[in-house]
């Protein structure tokens, strides 16, 4: 098999040429992915009526499509890890055009589950990852401005979507409006086109060649031992299966880092954001059928949606230069929870609105709010567990919150079934995020008081090296009175030995 392309050292990154036009592909990839989910809800109320379901059963498509989208986040990362971002991506765009392509033909809502909800949506995963990688290849000292122009592909395609939606409807009713977005979604093979790789480093060819003289020289190690053992090779077959096994978990641990499920920080952020994530989508899925249910026209709903992506696309990067301040930075995590909480007040009062102009300052509110979860949800993250940690801290974040995300919108479609009324949905979706925001202030406080602790520990234990040599005696003093002594252990010495000269050859070379 041929080596992986990403063998040895990264290049450095270029921080522009060719990678303003990878911007602009992300822009693409990433804007569809995250806005094609929400513009759909503009087809959920006439889909509705033609297979004669209620709001939590048409909710399951949007529902599914996300969960998929954010579920498969691993799998794309394991797919960029061995092929690279372009062949993934391009694949992803295929996967998006095939899936709306056939839920044009479907005659039952299960069809569209499987059609919009996972093939479409399976697609979208294998867009948004790679995108959001090949941007931190090609970018360093530019990669806020670069990431920043990237993910404002997410409001500007869903305040181009909602009506296009509405225009492709009145005009080719719901099954010709999924053959023409299916079409469209076809581009996201162009903008994977865009991805270039990054030619190999000349470190990266100097590493293989210190791979390869290390591989030498450890066969050279392994045959003198196998010459100099008993002719029963069980020993060496028991160390070969060990290695195995060590391999697959180090393969495992390469993309999900279990570690940090002991990472105090880490547990804090993902248990409010997967109560968060349960009144999150909900609200954006609803509010055009609520638009028309309240007595408002369909391109007077569909418009609802663009005004909260503009307002959406001004506060993303105004969120990011205030979080990115010397009063805010040190103290992100508050206003992470800020804006959660916001959210959340947002739609408590969203039934208080008695007509399309309130409908109106809702939108408004609503698009800052969750332009500013959206700015921060990342940065949050990587503030905790730092850039090393990131991207195993991402998949195993993103697959805790597939079910919560899984589950908003259905919940709420029953409670509208249930009551007849939207509100019910909008109080739900408040109170849980007025929650999660609440959550994460106060143990985001607690978490800053024991780091305190932990650092003013650390400090002192270094401005006090009696205190540290003592303990440092102490340990190995038990170590001497625990440790057995005895012919036992003489293999176990020998290979110790063995191990420690293959090192040290190791290092010459």
């Amino acid at each position: 098999m041929p080596p992986p392309a990403n063998a040895g050292r990264a290049p450095d990154p270029p921080d522009g040429g060719w990678g303003w036009v990878v911007v602009f592909g992300a822009f693409v990839s990433i804007g569809f992915a995250y806005a094609f989910p929400k513009g759909l809800a503009i087809f959920f109320k006439e889909i509705q009526d033609f297979f004669g379901t209620s709001y939590s059963e048409i909710a399951w498509i949007s529902s599914i499509m996300l969960a998929t989208t954010y579920g498969a986040g691993p799998l794309s990362s394991i797919l960029v890890n061995r092929y690279g971002s372009r062949p993934v991506v391009m694949f992803g765009g295929l996967l998006c055009g095939i899936g709306m392509v056939s839920a044009a033909f479907c005659t039952s809502i299960l069809q569209l589950y499987i059609c919009v909800g996972f093939i479409t949506g399976l697609g979208l995963a294998l867009n948004l990852q790679p995108s959001v990688i090949i941007i931190g290849k090609y970018f360093l000292k530019r990669r806020p401005i670069a990431n920043g122009l990237a993910m404002a592909g997410s409001p500007v395609m869903l305040c181009t979507l909602a009506p296009l939606n509405q225009f492709l409807f009145d005009n080719f009713g719901w099954r010709g409006s999924f053959l023409i977005l299916g079409a469209i979604l076809l581009h996201c093979c162009v903008a994977g086109a865009l991805f270039r790789p990054i030619g190999p480093a000349t470190a990266s060819v100097k590493s293989q060649v210190t791979g390869r003289r290390k591989d030498a020289l450890k066969e050279e190690v392994t045959g003198n031992a196998v010459e100099m053992s008993s002719p029963t090779n069980a020993p060496t077959e028991n160390k070969m299966e060990e290695e195995e096994g060590k391999d697959c978990c180090e393969k495992i641990n390469q993309y999900l880092d279990f570690s940090l499920f002991k990472h105090r920080g880490f547990l804090i952020y993902l248990i409010g954001n997967v109560l968060m994530f349960l009144g999150f989508f909900a609200p954006i899925v609803f509010l055009a059928p609520y638009a028309k249910h309240v007595g408002n026209d369909e391109y007077s709903a569909a418009f609802l949606l663009s005004i909260l992506a503009i307002v959406d696309m001004i506060a993303r990067p105004t969120t990011g230069i205030i979080a990115n301040s010397k009063w805010v930075r040190p103290r992100i995590q508050y206003f992470f929870s800020f804006s959660i909480a916001f959210n959340g007040a947002c739609h408590l009062l969203c039934p208080l609105a008695s007509g399309y102009r309130w409908l109106v300052v809702y939108s408004v509110f609503f698009g800052l709010a969750f332009g500013m979860v959206c700015a921060m949800l990342f940065e949050t993250l990587m503030d905790l567990v730092g850039a090393a940690r990131f991207t195993s801290a991402v998949g195993l974040v993103t697959i805790a919150e597939c079910c919560t995300i899984l589950l908003g919108p259905p919940i709420g479609g029953t409670l509208i079934d249930t009551f007849g009324d939207y509100k019910y949905m909008f109080i739900k979706c408040g109170a849980v995020m007025v929650l999660a925001g609440t959550f994460l202030f106060i143990m985001n406080y607690y978490n800053y008081r024991m780091l305190a602790k932990e650092e003013k520990r650390r400090k002192t234990k270094e401005e006090d090296p009696q205190s540290v040599r003592t303990e440092s005696e102490g340990r190995n003093n038990w170590n001497k009175e625990t440790a057995p002594d005895g012919p036992e252990l003489e293999p176990l010495r020998e290979e110790q030995e063995e191990l420690r000269k293959e090192m040290n050859g190791t290092n010459e070379v």
